[in-house]
């Protein structure tokens, strides 16, 4: 195992009692006590109708079903994004239609995305890359004005701003991540925030494989019936009970990240001297320390930066290929030939090492900067 991981999650007192006492109680498993105090949670910090499912993933399939995703419908989108951003939708048959990002914030390019509206367009799915907000002001006056829902992939997003206005809240629908790797986690888990009314009933019968459980769980029906198409969706009750006490620290968490991530910020600005760039956050928006990230000039010098600093112990991974790159991405998606800015800036990236905790950002930085004055001789 590497000295430096690129990422550890951490799990208090708060965690392994409310495992203890789901594992004592298994009653909590019919009530699904925990998944309601989770969502109750949401719902109060968010102020938006919440549905807790087993992963972001889920939430993004339901975002689908709720739009009524049909074969041939065509949903622009991110191609530097992960998977599930483009599965959730693939799997219901839409054409896919991959777009570029913009140099500064690796988000969907405005202009990109009105260059490919078509009539058969039917969603526009943004995903705020680092929890940095895409340029929303742009792509929702683009979405309105053409009647086009949105869908926020916002896995990476728990607590991020823009303007004062949560991230997952501007689109139609939004999502969230509790993956192991996100600030937040239940080791796998997710949310679909539903910031259009009318789709909160059908969104909760969906939830529950497309029966109405949840109004028989509130005690407003005597039985539970099929009532629409759905999936399992919900979060187990044991991952909701972990989340709860991660919940409950949430500003705390993206507090501490934060302050990790200014340091690394700081403390690397003269690594722009050799040509490497560091984040972009636009002025109104407020991230949650996410991911912090270095563009390399080359991509043979972020080759050799990543290989340096596993030499050093330290894990700082590329990122996401190109959807469009990639077998299924060509078989799902619109032809294109070429979408040159996240072409290049995916050979470049260079992530670090950041969690909760992390103790270690003076030897990641110190190692950085030694890559820099012996990166000759280093093997490519």
């Amino acid at each position: 195992m590497s000295k430096i991981p690129y990422s550890l999650s951490y799990f208090g007192e708060k965690e392994i009692a409310a495992v203890n006492d789901l594992l004592a109680n298994p009653s909590h498993l019919t009530s699904e006590t925990y998944t309601k105090l989770c969502r109750d949670f949401l719902k109060n910090y968010y102020q938006r109708e919440m549905l807790v499912t087993h992963s972001c993933t889920a939430a993004l399939e339901m975002s689908a079903l709720l739009l009524n995703i049909q074969p041939g419908d065509e949903v622009i989108l991110p191609s530097f994004t992960f998977v599930s951003t483009a599965n959730a939708f693939a799997l219901f048959g839409a054409r896919l239609v991959f777009v570029d990002i913009q140099k500064d914030t690796l988000n969907m390019d405005p202009l990109a995305l009105e260059a490919a509206i078509t009539p058969k367009t039917k969603a526009i799915v943004v995903m705020h890359y680092a929890a940095v907000a895409c340029d929303m002001a742009a792509i929702c006056a683009i979405a309105d004005a053409k009647g086009i829902p949105i869908v926020e992939d916002a896995a990476q997003c728990i607590g991020a701003q823009f303007n004062g206005k949560y991230l997952g809240t501007f689109g139609k629908l939004g999502t969230l991540s509790f993956h192991h790797t996100k600030n937040i986690t239940a080791g796998l888990g997710g949310a679909l925030i539903i910031n259009d009314e009318a789709l909160i009933d059908r969104a909760k019968v969906i939830c529950q494989k497309g029966t109405n459980r949840d109004a028989f769980i509130e005690g407003l029906v005597d039985k539970y019936t099929w009532q629409d198409l759905g999936s399992s969706y919900v979060m187990n009750e044991f991952g909701a009970a972990v989340l709860l006490g991660q919940l409950e620290r949430m500003d705390v968490i993206n507090k501490n990240r934060q302050t990790i991530w200014q340091q690394f910020h700081e403390g690397l600005v003269d690594i722009e001297k050799w040509g490497y760039s560091r984040p972009s956050v636009p002025k109104g928006s407020l991230h949650n320390a996410h991911i912090y990230y270095l563009i390399a000039p080359t991509e043979q010098e972020g080759t050799q930066l990543r290989q340096f600093l596993a030499s050093q112990g330290i894990t700082a991974p590329h990122h996401y290929i190109p959807l469009h790159l990639s077998p299924a991405g060509k078989k799902f998606g619109k032809p294109v030939e070429s979408l040159p800015v996240c072409e290049s800036i995916y050979k470049r990236i260079v992530r670090l090492p950041l969690w909760e905790g992390f103790t270690g950002i003076e030897a990641v930085i110190g190692a950085i900067y030694k890559a820099q004055s012996t990166s000759a001789s280093l093997v490519v």
